[in-house]
């Protein structure tokens, strides 16, 4: 049997009802599961452990970045599938099926794998410095001839101030030139929508409910596409979104010890990982925290474990044990308490952030930044800054787009912990194996792609 994956981010129980009603149909003909999150309950974690069947103590992604000790780099959104160590479900699936193709659409880590068909966002970074937006595809010639039936991505849509509904719109699109054209036996597909209004409004705001409608009709017509053609289909989430109210800067508090070492460049202060006592890579509301000097370990426990809004302090090695996981996973992971989230922040002055802080830059912060969901509400024009600098831009000429708030308290949703409140946890629609885990529902894809 043919089969569709939906992962439409950010859905949970909790949203199910009269604002998701094709989703909620779908729900009550087919089956719903919810499962525990990955951990940590982020993208790149949660794919990988459906993807592999396997925990980060196998694959590896521990998080959506982490410090590269080696290198002595932060490296956020990688997209290499080399990356995620282990045997991929559809490598799996390839060796027991005649003919087996799989399309990955969006799904991270989209880069150089072995599917068949895949599509992921891919800016294209002349020598002049201009970042010029555009998607990656497999096969290579796939590019030109998506963008012109379906128009260019709508790159501002996916991440950024303006994401919205339109890039998921493009993303369903995208799923149905592939299945048209190439029929492949499974199709992966990311519907990324929930996710902004979730994490930028929080999901009690009066807002969530048109959103929710807004991607209940876009799937369920994905949906009714892919079974008019006799393909089965399943809908998962990667977590929910808890409400949150408070902030935790680490690097803050470690800079007030002494541990963290700031670089002044030009003017502006920049964080030096490699030259640091111990540092953190803070991600929603998880935050590995790397120690480089080994005489403070004990310090830097006793400090996460006695900060507030510190839920639990975790090891790498006690989470994954010895290999891959502790290799790239914090000395600690510290996680927020339900109703907190860490930044990445360690300066003290915002006069001298450095000036990736204000801008859409999602490779360059050590950490995770949900502040790029936002204009800064304290400038007062900032249509008139957005459109100097794209004058600026077509132009030729070099330029920050400098609107991102420095002000975290703006961020009202968040996730990443494994133990959530049933509402808020991942879903699974349409399967009847039993799911409690992340890696679980790698089984339960298996087993619907080999129905007859």
């Amino acid at each position: 049997m043919r089969l569709a994956v939906i992962n439409l981010v950010g859905l949970s129980k909790s949203l199910l009802g009269a604002n998701m009603p094709g989703l909620t149909k779908f729900a009550e003909k087919n089956g719903l599961q919810t499962y525990k999150p990955a951990f940590p309950a982020v993208t790149c974690t949660a794919q990988s452990s459906v993807v592999t069947g396997t925990s980060p103590s196998e694959h590896g992604i521990v998080a959506n970045g982490w410090y590269d000790r080696e290198n002595a780099e932060v490296r956020f959104w990688k997209q290499s599938n080399h990356i995620v160590r282990g045997e991929k479900l559809w490598d799996k699936l390839r060796r027991e099926i005649p003919g087996f193709t799989c399309a990955k659409l969006f799904w991270w880590y989209n880069m150089h794998s072995t599917a068949d068909f895949s599509i992921t966002p891919r800016p294209l970074y002349p020598a002049d410095g201009r970042k010029v937006f555009d998607v990656h595809t497999q096969p290579m010639g796939m590019r030109e001839e998506l963008k012109k039936d379906l128009g260019p991505f709508p790159f501002q849509a996916f991440w950024g101030p303006a994401a919205g509904i339109a890039s998921s719109e493009w993303i369903a699109a995208s799923a149905k030139w592939v299945e048209e054209k190439h029929s492949p036996t499974l199709s992966l597909v990311y519907l990324p929508h929930l996710d902004y209004p979730l994490q930028k409004d929080g999901p009690l705001a009066a807002n969530i409910p048109e959103e929710c409608r807004k991607i209940d009709a876009l799937a369920t017509d994905l949906i009714n596409f892919y079974e008019s053609r006799g393909i089965r289909v399943l809908v998962l989430s990667e977590y929910g979104i808890s409400p949150v109210s408070r902030t935790i800067h680490l690097n803050r508090l470690f800079r007030q010890k002494g541990w963290i070492q700031i670089k002044d460049e030009l003017g502006l202060e920049t964080l030096d990982c490699g030259a640091s006592k111990a540092f953190a890579i803070a991600e929603h509301q998880v935050a590995h925290v790397y120690v480089n000097d080994p005489s403070i370990r004990e310090d830097v426990r006793m400090l996460l474990e006695s900060t507030p809004g510190v839920d639990e302090v975790r090891t790498s090695t006690g989470e994954w044990g010895e290999g891959v996981g502790s290799e790239r996973g914090g000395d600690f992971i510290a996680i927020a308490a339900e109703d907190a989230w860490f930044t990445y922040y360690f300066w003290e002055d915002d006069a001298v952030a450095p000036d990736y802080a204000r801008t859409i830059d999602i490779h360059r912060k050590p950490g995770y930044d949900p502040c790029e969901l936002f204009v800064d509400p304290a400038i007062a024009f900032p249509k008139l800054r957005i459109a100097k600098f794209l004058l600026k831009k077509k132009l030729g000429l070099r330029g920050l787009l400098d609107v991102i708030p420095l002000d975290a308290s703006l961020v009202k949703g968040s996730h990443g912990r494994d133990v959530v409140q049933e509402g808020e946890r991942p879903v699974l629609l349409g399967s009847a194996y039993p799911v409690t885990t992340a890696e679980d529902v790698h089984q339960a894809i298996l087993n619907a792609a080999r129905m007859k």
